[in-house]
């Protein structure tokens, strides 16, 4: 696998924000329930393979993914009926290694938002999540004409809590990486990634 001195440069200063944004957002006191959270902390493992005939899609692109993300809660629960929840925003720096058709990594920084529905039960809590950011990587795919490229995502999950403060995460996303026509050529890598990890709120 290449890790190059510009991974590295960029992997660092995506931390770097990463957790600067944290001690910004950062609270000492226990969630009682996602319902009085004010901040969580989010690890999700998976797997995620490319849609050939999709869009412009052609390479089959399989990764296995980590996520590290920071949420911070603005609103407390708004809403009536099935859709009431609360918003977040979500800080995550992805690292998704590619092991088909070659072995490398992407890696780069992203801005979620998220709608916890709470409507349901306490201790299943169902979402939806959106956003975009910057990605980089040095997979040779024929779609890809530079090396820094936006993305964005949309997708669902559940949370089951094990008890007041932590849960388990399930969680589909389509995923889209192209270069927004900064360069040629400038086609999709449109995907899907089935995540599961764990969440502490705090």
């Amino acid at each position: 696998m290449r890790i190059n001195n510009t991974y590295r440069f960029f992997i660092t200063s995506a931390l770097s924000v990463f957790f600067i944004a944290s001690i910004a957002f950062s609270d000492d006191e226990k969630a009682e329930g996602i319902g009085w959270a004010k901040d969580q902390w989010t690890i999700l493992g998976g797997y995620g393979v490319t849609h050939p005939g999709f869009g412009n899609t052609r390479t089959v692109v399989e990764t296995v993914d980590l996520m590290i993300s920071r949420g911070r809660f603005f609103t407390q629960e708004i809403g009536r009926s099935w859709y009431r929840g609360r918003h977040e925003i979500i800080l995550e720096i992805p690292f998704n290694l590619v092991v088909r058709p070659e072995t490398t990594l992407m890696t780069g920084i992203t801005l979620l938002g998220c709608w916890n529905i709470t409507s349901v039960s306490e201790k299943f809590i169902p979402y939806f999540i959106a956003g975009g950011g910057l990605i980089y990587t040095e997979l040779d795919a024929p779609e890809l004409g530079s090396k820094l490229n936006g993305n964005y995502q949309a997708g669902a999950g559940l949370r089951y809590f094990i008890s007041k403060d932590t849960s388990i995460d399930f969680n589909y996303r389509y995923h889209h990486i192209s270069n927004a026509g900064t360069a040629k050529p400038n086609d999709p890598l449109n995907s899907s990634k089935l995540l599961i990890g764990i969440s502490v709120f705090q």
